[in-house]
C-alpha cells in the first residue's frame, strides 16, 4: 500500500517543507544537506513516507497519540458530516457533540462531573492552574496559591506549564518562569533517593515534607502524571498513590492528575489513575482523546470544584472567566465519540492489557540478553527500557548512544522513541507506546528490532 501522489508533486512538497516548515523538536542544520522525512500515509500501525518507505509505528504518531491506529474512515466520516452541519460556535453556547461526548466521558470517570473543552494538553493544564489560583483568591485570600509538581514529570510547553515541568533541559533558556510552582522529588525506585523498604510511601512522604516546608496554608494543588511519560516511563511504586491521596486530604490540597499521555486506554484502563483507587479533583487529557483525528483536549473536574465558581451570582467576577477559542470546534468531540466507540467495540482495553503484558515479557527477555538494559518498566502499552553502561553502578548510557538505537530501529523500519533533551545525564530510556490495536506479531517485531539495534550499537 502507498499513496498515489505523482512523484513530481512529492518532490515539490519536500522542497516546500525544507524551505518553509519549522519542525518540532529538531535541530534544522542537518536539513541543509539532507531532506526532511515527510510522512504521507498511514494504515493501522503502519506508515509510508514520501520515498515509499514503510514503517511500523511503535510510538503512536511519535508522541503517544494515535491510540486506535491510522486510516479510521469512520472517524473521518463522522467529522466530515459534523463539519458540514456545524463546524464551530464558541463554547459559551453548547453543541450536540460537545454534550454527548461529555456525558460518555463522565460515564467512564466515577466521581467526576464537568468537562471543559480546550485544544491541547498544555492548555488543559493551564486551565487547572488558573482555577486553583482563582480558588485561592476566592476562599483563602490568595494565600493558598502554590502548585506542586514532580521531578521528571511534564505538563506542557507554555511558559507556565514548563514552570510546572520537572524536566530541566526542556525548561532551559525559557525563564524567568511563572512564580508559585514548587518541585517535589520523583518516585523512581530504580534511582532511589532513600534506602527504605516501603519506597512508595517514602516517596509520597517526601511530598508532605515539601508541603510542610512551604507551609500547608500556601499550597493549593498537587499536579502529577499517573505514570511519568517523557521523564522515563516511571510507574509509581506500591503504596505511593494511597499515601498521596491521604496527604492531599490532610492539608486540603486539590489533586490534579495529568492524563494527557495515559488517558483513553493507554494503560489498559480508561485512565491511569483508575489503577490506584484515587479520587482526583482535576483530570486533564488530550493526545489519545481523539487519536489525533481532531485537535481536542479537556479538563475534567468534580461537582464540588464546579460549585466553587457559582456560589455567589451577585459577584460579577465569581465564575471562571476564561475561554478557549477552539474549544468550540465540534470536530473534536465528534472524533472523540467515535474513537471511544472503536475502543469499546473492538475490545481495545483488553487488547492493551494482553499486548502490554507480551511487550513486558519480550523486554525482560531482551534484558536477559543485553547487559546494557538496566531496568524495564511499564503499564499497558506504555513501556520503557532504561539503558546503563553498568548494572551495578547504574551509570546511564550517553544520549547519543540511545539515539543510535532509535536510528538503527528506524533503519529497520520500526519507529521507537527515547527520552531526549529532558534530564541532564538521564536521557537514557527507550520509550514504547504502540497503538492499542497492536497484534502479537507487531509487538514481537518491535522487540526484535530493538534486539538487533542493541547488538549493533553496543556489540
Amino acid at each position: 500500500m502507498l499513496h498515489s501522489v505523482p512523484v513530481n508533486d512529492l518532490e515539490s512538497v519536500i522542497a516546500a517543507d525544507k524551505a518553509h516548515v519549522w519542525h518540532h523538536l529538531m535541530q534544522h542544520k542537518a536539513l541543509e544537506v539532507s531532506d526532511p522525512r515527510v510522512m504521507v500515509e498511514g494504515k493501522g500501525m503502519r506508515l509510508w513516507d514520501a520515498t515509499g518507505r514503510e514503517y511500523l509505528d511503535a510510538v503512536s504518531g511519535g508522541v503517544w497519540t494515535v491510540n486506535v491506529g491510522y486510516g479510521r474512515e469512520s472517524i473521518a466520516n463522522a467529522v466530515r458530516d459534523q463539519l458540514v452541519k456545524l463546524n464551530y460556535f464558541s463554547q459559551s453556547a453548547g453543541s450536540i457533540p460537545g454534550a454527548r461526548f461529555a456525558q460518555r466521558l463522565i460515564e467512564k470517570m466515577p466521581g467526576m462531573s464537568r468537562v471543559y473543552y480546550v485544544n491541547s494538553g498544555s492548555e488543559a493544564n493551564e486551565k487547572v492552574f488558573k482555577m486553583v489560583r482563582q480558588i485561592a483568591h476566592k476562599k483563602y485570600g490568595g494565600t493558598k496559591h502554590k502548585i506542586l509538581y514532580r521531578e521528571r514529570d511534564y505538563h506542557g510547553s507554555t511558559i507556565t506549564t514548563i514552570s510546572a515541568g520537572g524536566q530541566p533541559e526542556r525548561n532551559l533558556h525559557y525563564g524567568p518562569y511563572t512564580p508559585g510552582f514548587v518541585a517535589v522529588p520523583h518516585c523512581l525506585e530504580y534511582r532511589a533517593q532513600w534506602d527504605v523498604e516501603d519506597y512508595g510511601e517514602r516517596a509520597a512522604d517526601a511530598i508532605e515534607e515539601v508541603i510542610l516546608r512551604e507551609g500547608p496554608e500556601t499550597v493549593g494543588a498537587l499536579c502529577l502524571e499517573p505514570v511519568t511519560a517523557g521523564g522515563g516511563v516511571i510507574v509509581p511504586p506500591e503504596g505511593y498513590w494511597p499515601r498521596v491521596q491521604e496527604i492531599c486530604r490532610k492539608y486540603d490540597i486539590l489533586l490534579h492528575i495529568d492524563e494527557v499521555v495515559c488517558g483513553i486506554g493507554r494503560t489498559g484502563k480508561w485512565f491511569g489513575y483508575q489503577y490506584y483507587g484515587i479520587e482526583p479533583d482535576f483530570v486533564t487529557m488530550a493526545k489519545g482523546l481523539a487519536s489525533g483525528y481532531a485537535a481536542i483536549a479537556a479538563m475534567v473536574t468534580t461537582e464540588r470544584v464546579f460549585e466553587m465558581f457559582k456560589d455567589d451570582d451577585t459577584d460579577p467576577l465569581n465564575y471562571f472567566r476564561d475561554i478557549s477559542t477552539f474549544g468550540g470546534c465540534t470536530a473534536g468531540p465528534v472524533a472523540a465519540l467515535e474513537n471511544m466507540r472503536i475502543i469499546e467495540d473492538e475490545g481495545l482495553l483488553e487488547n492493551t492489557t494482553a499486548m502490554g503484558a507480551r511487550l513486558m515479557v519480550n523486554l525482560r527477555a531482551l534484558m536477559a540478553r543485553h547487559e546494557v538494559i538496566g531496568e524495564v518498566r511499564g503499564l499497558g502499552l506504555f513501556c520503557g527500557a532504561e539503558l546503563v553502561t553498568d548494572r551495578k553502578t547504574k551509570e546511564p548510557v550517553p544520549e547519543p548512544k540511545v539515539q543510535a538505537v532509535v536510528a538503527d530501529c528506524m533503519a529497520q523500519g520500526v519507529v521507537i522513541g527515547a527520552t531526549n533533551r529532558s534530564l541532564p545525564g538521564f536521557n537514557n530510556t527507550l520509550c514504547l507506546s504502540p497503538a492499542l490495536i497492536a497484534t502479537a506479531e507487531e509487538i514481537d517485531r518491535i522487540t526484535e528490532a530493538i534486539d538487533g539495534a542493541l547488538g549493533r550499537v553496543f556489540g
